[in-house]
């Protein structure tokens, strides 16, 4: 089992900036990934890093605005988010998964709410 806590969540006005962290704990995985849903709308994957090799991506709609980077120690992923816009208000989850597997472990999300 892995266990995710995200956090840095909260309430920013459009332009603002946020960081999300991601505490992993449990079994080792091999790639973790940031996505969000709100309301009313399908889930989206943001950026996934690859846990051995540290390569990541993040979708193209975003990828101006955020990124994604894990701590020189431990098991934290962030995700960066930069001007953002009231359309990014949504549930922020990160994920987990080893090869073949698909994103198994999922923490419980926090909500970022952007004002205009």
């Amino acid at each position: 089992q892995v266990q995710l806590v995200e956090s840095g969540g909260g309430l920013v006005q459009a332009g603002g900036s946020l960081r999300l962290s991601c505490a992993a704990s449990g079994q080792t995985f091999d790639y973790l990934g940031w996505f969000r849903q709100a309301p009313g709308e399908e889930r989206e994957i943001l950026a996934v890093i690859m846990w051995n090799t540290g390569r990541t991506s993040v979708t193209d709609s975003v990828a101006s605005r955020f990124s994604i980077s894990r701590a020189n120690a431990g098991r934290a992923v962030y995700l960066q988010m930069n001007r953002l816009k009231p359309d990014d208000t949504a549930v922020y989850y990160c994920a987990a998964g080893m090869d073949g597997g698909g994103y198994r472990f999922w923490g419980h999300g926090t909500q970022v709410t952007v004002s205009s």
